[in-house]
């Protein structure tokens, strides 16, 4: 195992100052750092909650930082009841990738404080891409049950059929509404005039009643019986007739 050069001595010492929980070090020139990641929409003063991370293992090469250092990414375990929302190896391309363009715009320079950072972002990006498609399939679910409770209060297509299908209807209503508020005048015309002794045998409009109208609103009948009672104080009592011869 190759010694540390000063300046990776002299970096190391700042990494364990900044990372003083988090980074481990395993002999002088390799090292690991647990990258926190912040999550959308989790309330992380729930109780008992912990922190998603990720393990950067950092291994300084001989010529570091003039040139890369060896890097490998690992999740920590976790229960079935408290799963890792990254999951590996489907999430580490484009981490790795992340990383291997950090340390191309970084070389000669000490970087891992760098490669940190970027392992951190690169991770919360995945859980914000995660979590926005999560957000717009509940967002769709909504509108789709928006617009079927919506689609209670639309009315039909008007097209030429049911426009037509409409209007015969209407007019069928029409006529039905002028027919009962007809009955309804011709009614009340008549209760009027038999309280006013109206029996002329007419209706609304001075229209002649038909003998069989006449009957049921009661307007034939008693005149009859006086008719025939004047008939017969009329008719002659042929007892007290003189025949002349």
């Amino acid at each position: 195992m190759s010694a540390a050069t000063e300046e990776q001595e002299q970096e190391l010492e700042v990494l364990e100052s900044i990372y003083p929980d988090e980074l481990t070090k395993i002999s002088d020139t390799e090292f690991t750092i647990q990258v926190s990641l912040e999550e959308p929409n989790v309330d992380v003063e729930a109780e008992g909650y912990e922190a998603p991370t990720i393990l950067l293992r950092v291994t300084y090469t001989p010529t570091y930082p003039d040139t890369a250092p060896d890097l490998s990414i690992s999740l920590p375990p976790t229960d079935s009841d408290n799963p890792h929302p990254l999951s590996f190896p489907s999430d580490e391309p484009p981490l790795t990738a992340a990383l291997a363009t950090a340390v191309e715009e970084n070389l000669g320079m000490a970087m891992v404080f760098t490669l940190t950072t970027t392992l951190k972002e690169a991770g919360e990006t995945i859980l914000r891409s995660r979590a926005d498609e999560a957000q717009r399939i509940r967002d769709e679910a909504a509108r789709l049950e928006e617009e079927k409770e919506m689609e209670k209060f639309r009315g039909e297509l008007v097209t030429k059929e049911v426009f037509e299908r409409w209007m015969e209807n209407f007019k069928k209503e029409m006529k039905e509404k002028k027919e009962a508020e007809e009955r309804e005048r011709e009614e009340a015309e008549l209760r009027s005039g038999r309280r006013s002794g109206n029996v002329s045998g007419t209706g609304a409009g001075g229209k002649k009643l038909t003998g069989r109208e006449l009957f049921e609103r009661g307007l034939v009948g008693g005149g009859d019986d006086e008719d025939d009672e004047e008939g017969e104080e009329e008719t002659p009592d042929v007892g007290k007739l003189e025949i002349k011869a």
